[in-house]
């Protein structure tokens, strides 16, 4: 209610003008013409009531923080200026980097021996704002994740991780990866695999030509590869009708006799020319014949 006020003594605050008597706390009632007073959502308050109701405790000192006193406050914890300090150390911290664990302060120093994650390589506590990797549980400064062979920095290049180590991608193919038995260079992609040996593809080629045998028809002799041309040409035996190699690539089947070789197709009578596979036959100086043939030349 409004009253109009006519007496010369009066109290002027927020803005307006008040009986002395109606000027009072929000909280307990009392007076607070000519006392200290605290606005709080537009009501005033004695200081005691302002306290009471809305005054932090210091958890420093577990005193309550005065209007007069500086709040400090971090993660809804408060402290007295003169308060805020190093758990451990008891440095004082105002305007100063600081950790904090639970309801306690401290220096960065402090906080990083006691609480701050180590590097897995040099075992250094990450400052704050330090650049941390981190991999399957474990954690590395940038410069500490290195390579375990050639300890070259790897940061965020490829690498392969064996046996809780860590390698470089060259490294790793110097250390593991299969080499191949001609040029004893690693086998990346790819290979090939011959006697239980591996080979780069390129490297697999015929002895005699170097013609690549990777994916193509190929023998072998003294463990050695060679392309069918050039084992016929090298190793084959002549077929005694035609003079060509007998290589067996391919099921080839042939005939011999007295150290003489034929292919199936060329086994056949020197005067009819029929077939003498599975057939008898009468040698006749460098030809075969059928016994018919055979039979008539004798007559």
């Amino acid at each position: 209610m409004v009253q109009i006020i006519f007496s010369g003594e009066y109290t002027k605050a927020l803005d307006q003008d008040w009986h002395p008597a109606h000027f009072s706390c929000w909280q307990c009632d009392e007076s607070l013409s000519g006392q200290r007073y605290v606005l709080k959502d537009d009501h005033p308050f004695c200081v005691k009531c302002y306290l009471q109701a809305f005054g932090n405790s210091c958890v420093s000192c577990g005193q309550v923080i005065g209007i007069d006193s500086k709040d400090l406050s971090y993660k809804e914890n408060h402290w007295h200026e003169n308060c805020f300090s190093c758990y451990k150390c008891q440095a004082p911290l105002l305007e100063k980097p600081f950790g904090c664990k639970g309801d306690k302060v401290y220096c960065g120093n402090c906080y990083e021996q006691s609480y701050a994650a180590r590097c897995d390589g040099c075992q250094d506590p990450f400052k704050p704002g330090s650049k941390k990797l981190e991999y399957k549980g474990h954690q590395w400064h940038e410069r500490c994740f290195c390579c375990c062979t050639c300890k070259d920095t790897i940061g965020t290049k490829s690498f392969i991780p064996r046996d809780n180590s860590i390698y470089c991608l060259s490294c790793y193919e110097d250390t593991f990866a299969t080499r191949c038995v001609k040029c004893n260079k690693s086998i990346t992609t790819g290979g090939v695999t011959y006697r239980n040996d591996p080979w780069h593809r390129e490297c697999f080629t015929c002895s005699e030509c170097a013609r690549p045998l990777a994916g193509q028809r190929f023998t072998s002799r003294e463990d050695r590869p060679y392309c069918s041309e050039c084992f016929g040409q090298l190793f084959a035996k002549r077929c005694a009708a035609c003079s060509h190699a007998i290589t067996g690539i391919g099921g080839t089947r042939f005939i011999s006799f007295e150290e003489r070789y034929w292919h199936n197709d060329c086994f056949i009578c020197g005067s009819c020319n029929g077939s003498l596979v599975g057939r008898g036959f009468i040698a006749d100086g460098s030809d075969v014949l059928c016994p018919e043939c055979a039979k008539q030349k004798l007559l």
